[in-house]
């Protein structure tokens, strides 16, 4: 999938670990795990807001898009 999640490269950057966000931004670490290993089909915006907050970051700096030109073939799987 291009879609990939970089959470676990900022948190190195900060020096912070998966159990101590999960805490700050008030989900399960279960939650975040599936999150970080991007095994998740969505993620809601106010969760994403606290993880941007915590983090001092941008969206674009969790999650990345490796262009593929075969996304603009694909049915909608939704």
């Amino acid at each position: 999938m291009p879609i990939r999640i970089t959470l676990d490269d900022v948190l190195a950057r900060k020096g912070m670990k998966a159990k101590q966000l999960a805490a700050l931004i008030g989900v399960s670490q279960t939650h975040l795990s599936l999150f970080r290993s991007g095994k998740v089909r969505g993620v809601r915006f106010s969760t994403l807001s606290k993880l941007c907050a915590v983090l001092e970051c941008e969206p674009g700096d969790l999650i990345k898009y490796d262009h593929d030109p075969a996304d603009l073939l694909a049915g909608d799987e939704e």
